[in-house]
């Protein structure tokens, strides 16, 4: 009944239709990085952008624009990285994450009169929450559910057997590429809701969940779809009835919700044994 209130609001509206979005969104694109192992890059693309918010504050303009110029160009860097020089992947990685927040503080340090609130670009709050950012989530959730079934045959070789996509013709360089730049985007859109410190938790535990209970690739991406949509209902009912911060809400309600899967797992394991 509660939630039905909160509807009246066109913040709690823009923050349900957000959340139904930001889910597709996670579920598809959390796959892609949790099977490939991304999830490490995943988060030094988030942090990476950082830099861009700060700099977009100090210089003036918008800090989303800030936010995804910083993402892409830190995410092709990165790609390039873990295919040139995969044994030192992650200390570039590791870097590219520190230098990132580093020139996002030092910017926000630096800019006149400084008032802006970057918590709720770290952590996510349901009041950022516009309808352009619909607009732009909807057309990445498109664009992402026409793609995948275009190129799913291609998706699943390049997912679990690289040197196999190779001999069977698959562009895995071009398809690492735009899984990369794909996922930049993703986490750009979905900081309005979850923050930047937090946005790698929506895209890797809903996935690792489905990973337990799926047997498909396809399968997968459904159900951390789902669960995303339920973690992020929940968290913002929580954070509305409590007045918690969001992001921080959905993240404890996701592992709270990985917690008890792993015991009903392990007690299921331990009855058949």
């Amino acid at each position: 009944m509660l939630m039905f209130e909160a509807l009246q609001y066109d913040f709690m509206r823009n923050a349900l239709a957000a959340a139904c979005l930001a889910s597709v969104i996670c579920g598809i694109v959390g796959t892609m990085v949790v099977t490939k192992r991304l999830v490490a890059m995943a988060g030094g693309v988030a942090h990476a952008a950082y830099g861009g918010i700060g700099m977009a504050l100090f210089f003036g303009f918008s800090p989303q624009l800030g936010a995804m110029a910083f993402a892409l160009a830190s995410s092709l860097f990165m790609a390039w990285v873990t295919l040139k020089r995969q044994s030192r992947a992650d200390a570039i990685i590791g870097i590219v994450w520190a230098v990132g927040m580093a020139i996002g503080v030092l910017f926000a340090d630096l800019t006149p009169g400084y008032v802006a609130d970057l918590m709720s670009y770290l952590f996510g709050s349901i009041l950022m929450v516009t309808k352009t950012d619909i607009i732009f989530m909807t057309s990445m959730a498109v664009l992402l559910c026409a793609l995948v079934p275009l190129f799913y045959g291609q998706l699943l070789a390049y997912s679990y057997d690289e040197e196999f996509a190779r001999v069977r013709g698959v562009p895995v360089a071009r398809l690492h590429f735009a899984l990369i730049v794909l996922t930049s985007l993703s986490i750009v859109l979905v900081i309005r809701m979850v923050g930047l410190i937090l946005v790698i938790a929506l895209l890797s535990i809903p996935p690792y969940m489905a990973e337990r209970y799926c047997r498909s690739l396809a399968g997968m991406m459904v159900l951390s779809s789902l669960l995303s949509l339920a973690f992020s209902l929940s968290g913002l009912f929580l954070a509305y009835r409590f007045n918690l911060t969001s992001g921080a809400a959905i993240i404890i309600v996701a592992a709270a919700a990985y917690l008890a899967s792993e015991l009903w797992l392990r007690c299921c394991k331990a009855a058949r044994a």
